[in-house]
């Protein structure tokens, strides 16, 4: 061929494979938002409608030394920032009642959750044992989600009581955990602890 028109032939033949690398990738980019969509969303049978939630945490990050209440310190900005992250990872949940032991630090933990929920805060003391605690929470609640904000020394046994499974002691510098404890209404227990950073 001439080359004029030998040119125009490897053009075209290079535009033709452009675009045959081109398309598989913009449909990959089109359906990308769709397959988050999918990955994001719970399996269907993952909380049916009649299972109750618990979401069982230990208090935010408290204050200590110069400027901390002795007896009942509040929290540090890296707490009030871990309880907005709380507050906001149950935005979609159907919050029907928020749980706080009587000091500052749990009660700044829950605080923005139960407002952003039209909640009030429901008090429980922390020297109860914890089975007792359990029964009266299943008791109380047959569907929802309800959040319980407690200490390194109480959330343990609670969340093991709730689930009726062994849960590992906590360490005073832990505060990620955020334990989910599913009920079915045949009363089937699933424990996840699924950290909050």
């Amino acid at each position: 061929m001439t080359d004029d028109a030998g040119h125009v032939v490897v053009v075209a033949m290079a535009q033709d494979m452009n675009i045959q690398r081109t398309i598989p990738c913009i449909a990959a980019l089109l359906l990308l938002p769709m397959l988050a969509g999918c990955a994001s969303r719970p399996a269907p049978s993952a909380m049916a409608s009649d299972d109750i939630r618990f979401v069982v945490v230990r208090h935010a990050e408290k204050q200590s030394g110069t400027g901390a209440s002795e007896n009942d310190p509040g929290l540090t900005e890296s707490g009030r920032c871990r309880a907005g992250r709380l507050a906001q990872s149950l935005d979609d949940a159907r919050l029907v009642a928020v749980y706080s032991t009587p000091y500052r630090r749990t009660r700044d933990t829950g605080l923005q959750t139960a407002q952003a929920h039209g909640l009030d805060m429901i008090e429980y003391d922390p020297h109860q044992p914890a089975t007792d605690f359990a029964d009266t929470l299943r008791a109380t609640h047959r569907s929802g989600t309800v959040l319980i904000v407690g200490h390194s020394n109480t959330v343990p046994a609670l969340v093991s009581a709730l689930c009726e499974c062994a849960v590992s002691e906590m360490g005073e510098d832990e505060y990620d955990h955020r334990f989910i404890i599913a009920i079915d209404a045949a009363g089937n227990a699933r424990m996840s602890d699924m950290p909050l950073p």
